[in-house]
């Protein structure tokens, strides 16, 4: 691994466990065997490694959440392997992030304190709730969910729901809660549609 690149990939797990503001350069140093001419030699600054973090977590967060949800022709189908695979594939994804989801760890500690950090954090969350939104509108237009449905709402809460698990999850590292918490969101997004509720014991077997 190249040393920009290992630099990344231990500051990414440091950022995970600790957050942005509690991890020093010289932790980042330390973790990646380097010293601060190699570290300054890449990145000019903290933030400027944060960008880089984020960039690479976001790249990891679209290969594990949207794992073949282009072999899925329903859409009400690629919102439920979304679901599964935010628990199963990046939530669980312990060797990238330790200490759980990367972006709750930012908000949670950058909303006041760095803004325009928070900023760009933000536009994935937004970014991810309209895909979301489209989802659930193609589900609408294809007669898998009512006419009548809000999808912005519904978007809003299974993001809402999705960002608890997470919480809950960073805390306890309780698989079990974990996988209550998204089942119910795979069961809500059912119960809005005209399919049948799976056996989620067989669901987690073959995802």
């Amino acid at each position: 691994m190249r040393l920009k690149d290992n630099i990344v990939y231990e500051a990414q797990k440091l950022f995970s466990l600790n957050g942005f503001l509690s991890t020093g350069i010289n932790d980042i140093i330390e973790a990646s065997g380097t010293s601060k001419g190699g570290f300054y030699n890449h990145f000019a600054s903290k933030e400027d490694l944060f960008y880089a973090v984020l960039a690479e977590s976001q790249s990891i967060w679209r290969d594990k959440v949207l794992y073949a949800i282009n072999e899925i022709d329903s859409p009400t189908e690629k919102i439920i392997k979304i679901l599964n695979n935010y628990r199963d594939r990046y939530l669980k994804d312990h060797e990238n992030f330790p200490g759980g989801c990367i972006f709750i760890t930012f908000s949670v500690e950058l909303d006041d304190t760095r803004p325009h950090l928070m900023k760009e954090v933000n536009k994935g969350f937004e970014g991810f709730i309209a895909m979301l939104t489209k989802l659930l509108d193609d589900a609408i237009r294809q007669g898998e969910l009512p006419k009548g449905l809000n999808s912005d709402s519904v978007a809003e809460t299974l993001f809402a729901g999705m960002l608890g698990a997470s919480v809950l999850y960073g805390v306890d590292k309780d698989n079990t809660t974990l996988d209550n918490s998204i089942d119910s969101l795979i069961e809500y997004v059912y119960l809005l549609s005209k399919m049948h509720v799976p056996d989620y014991d067989q669901q987690s077997e073959s995802t």
